[in-house]
């Protein structure tokens, strides 16, 4: 059942269109990340679901009902921002009961809610440390356990682990997403990490320009880009143009297989870096750089002709910069891309 459906949504600031006629829907406990980069409107789309920014056009639905004119406090929707946004002169207990005594509820009931909320997201009984006592990762805890407090029909998250260390990134998103499924919370999070989308999402959609570019699981949208917009977001460097006919692309770095069935035609071809394959014979390249990345070693290598080429190969035997290698392309990780 859809909880949230965005139709024809605009957001203009004078003659700029931030949002752009984005149509969008969230089903009941699906969790969609919202992707792209800085500019591409994902924030603005997000306050305008909370009632933070009027849309220029289209209409923004909750359970169905239009929520034009229905202010933030009354839409029953959570949030959660980057920089946490904690009171200072509150201790975590009161941070995590505010919303809770906004709402008049007793003593005793928002006592039981927030002994039970901190002791979901891996703070039990940490209700009377001081917010300035907390490391980044407890802050973020505690600000999820504030946003979760209401029971809030959707849960907005804005860059919610930006300010956190890498490893400490990694270790929270993967709890989030437990919590999520085990509490059935809907869930719209906007980053411009796709490594965090990718594991925190059912869903992804990646924006640009204030348009939505793709929309789909993290499978497909990582193994078929729509676009070499969406494919250069994501980290592909090797995008050509080719021309694509009888079971190869004639590309700069000369003929390249291609997946059985790939359309034909004036193309655009991305080769991940996994399919460029060292072998005895083929494409000559000079290694210009190789970096260890604990499963394998990524190498940038300069081909004798055509863009430099992004490629992968194991950690026994791997070339040393300067070194001449040959490389020959695996049909699988090529990806013939929609026409601009």
């Amino acid at each position: 059942m859809t909880l949230l459906r965005l139709e024809g949504v605009s957001v203009r600031f004078g003659e700029r269109a931030v949002v752009d006629a984005v149509d969008l829907e969230v089903a009941e406990h699906e969790i969609v990340c919202i992707l792209g980069p800085s500019g591409s409107g994902k924030s603005t789309l997000l306050r305008v679901v909370a009632g933070l920014q009027p849309v220029s056009a289209g209409r923004v639905l909750l359970g169905g009902a239009d929520q034009a004119g229905v202010p933030v406090h009354r839409r029953g929707v959570g949030l959660m921002f980057q920089d946490h946004q904690l009171f200072p002169h509150r201790d975590v207990g009161g941070n995590v009961a505010f919303g809770l005594r906004m709402r008049g509820a007793g003593r005793g009931a928002y006592e039981a809610r927030v002994a039970e909320l901190l002791e979901l997201v891996g703070l039990p009984g940490a209700q009377g440390r001081a917010v300035a006592s907390l490391s980044g990762g407890e802050q973020q805890r505690v600000a999820l356990a504030r946003a979760l407090a209401p029971s809030p029909r959707l849960l907005m998250l804005d860059e919610p682990l930006g300010q956190l260390d890498r490893g400490l990134r990694e270790r929270l998103v993967v709890e989030l997403r437990g919590l999520f499924s085990r509490l059935g919370t809907t869930v719209l999070a906007v980053t411009h990490d796709q490594g965090e989308a990718f594991a925190l999402a059912g869903r992804v959609v990646v924006m640009r320009d204030g348009r939505i570019a793709q929309a789909g699981t993290p499978l497909e949208v990582w193994q078929r880009p729509a676009s070499e917009f969406v494919a250069r977001f994501l980290g592909f460097e090797n995008v050509v143009p080719a021309t694509v006919s009888g079971g190869a692309a004639a590309t700069a770095w000369g003929k390249v297989p291609v997946p059985a069935g790939s359309p034909e035609g004036e193309r655009s071809v991305l080769i991940r870096p996994a399919g460029v394959v060292l072998a005895a014979a083929g494409l000559g390249c000079e290694v210009l750089s190789r970096t260890f990345r604990g499963t394998h070693v990524a190498l940038l290598l300069r081909p004798e002709a055509g863009p430099p080429l992004e490629a992968e190969c194991g950690l026994a035997g791997a070339p040393a910069v300067g070194d001449r290698v040959t490389v020959t392309f695996a049909p699988a990780e090529v990806v013939v891309l929609p026409p601009a």
